[in-house]
């Protein structure tokens, strides 16, 4: 009895994006671009912020961390997808699988956290300015990224607490590019729809619960622009904007995956390659676009590398 509940399972059969060769090869130019671009644009980004004095702010070290898990989120299973272009056989182990899941939900729920977290920052920035560098101290910026990775790691122990131990015997295909925790569980060789409705109580609530708090302070923040407008205000506002577009872009894919968590669309795979793939891609994207400060910055450490090469 106990050898019929252990997994059999040793790989997952991914089906990727297409079965077309051709498109397969454009794909996979088209992939590695976007993660080349993901990857070298956030961490501009973190070096730009760490050598820049006038960045030094906390704005921009909780900026600096959500280009750090926009790298990381962008890595967990893209690379993995561009070499799989031209792999035939697209599988992956049962350990790289269950560490797919792992990693997607450490990223994506500590990101949920952080942009709370930012959303704060701004709240005391634009309502309680006098008082902003006394809130925000290097300590607090420090315990509220500390929170985040604590809540992304918690979040997703819970998920692979009892996925890991499900008995897997059969079909062993998943419909997707990567290991999505909804799909792999239905793969499970039991009833698995108590887990699922654990699952999504699970991700969902976080989800709404962050959305909530940001749903808040963005309004408390906007109602106080609003009333104190002024040319000041417009530089503030403009960070704002920029917050709450990257907002929407994290938080509207999440939306549309809970209204059918655990049904299979084609959209479905679009969603997930925008959620992982796009944007990060986006992300430092908007901040650079809309944010002179880090414009300038990074057009001083352009400058200033191009001097130093004209030296030698």
């Amino acid at each position: 009895m106990d050898e019929v509940n252990k997994s059999v399972v040793t790989e997952f059969i991914l089906s990727g994006l297409s079965s077309s060769q051709d498109i397969q090869l454009f794909l996979f130019f088209i992939f590695s671009v976007f993660y080349g671009a993901a990857v070298l644009g956030n961490i501009l980004i973190i070096l730009t912020v760490i050598i820049d004095s006038r960045l030094h702010s906390p704005m921009y070290f909780l900026l600096s961390n959500l280009s750090f898990i926009d790298v990381c989120q962008a890595t967990f299973a893209t690379p993995k997808m561009i070499a799989d272009f031209l792999n035939e056989h697209k599988t992956i182990t049962f350990q790289g699988c269950m560490s797919q899941i792992f990693f997607l939900h450490v990223f994506g729920g500590s990101e949920m956290v952080l942009l709370v977290a930012m959303a704060y920052d701004r709240y005391i920035a634009i309502c309680k300015p006098l008082h902003y560098m006394t809130i925000m101290s290097q300590r607090v910026c420090t315990v509220l990224v500390g929170v985040s990775w604590t809540t992304g790691i918690l979040h997703s122990a819970s998920h692979l607490a009892f996925t890991v131990n499900l008995p897997f015997c059969g079909p062993n295909k998943v419909d997707n590019f990567f290991c999505d925790l909804p799909l792999v569980i239905k793969l499970a060789c039991l009833d698995t729809y108590v887990l699922e409705i654990l699952v999504l109580t699970n991700s969902g609530l976080l989800s709404l619960i962050c959305f909530l708090l940001l749903l808040i302070s963005y309004i408390i923040i906007l109602a106080t622009v609003h009333h104190q407008a002024s040319g000041g205000m417009s530089k503030a506002f403009s960070t704002l904007s920029a917050h709450i577009t990257v907002v929407v872009l994290f938080f509207g894919p999440l939306i549309f995956i809970y209204i059918w968590p655990f049904e299979s669309f084609p959209i479905d795979k679009f969603i997930s390659v925008f959620f992982t793939v796009f944007t990060p891609v986006l992300n430092p994207m908007i901040y650079t676009l809309r944010n002179k400060d880090v414009k300038e910055a990074m057009k001083n450490l352009r400058n200033r590398h191009v001097g130093s090469k004209e030296v030698f």
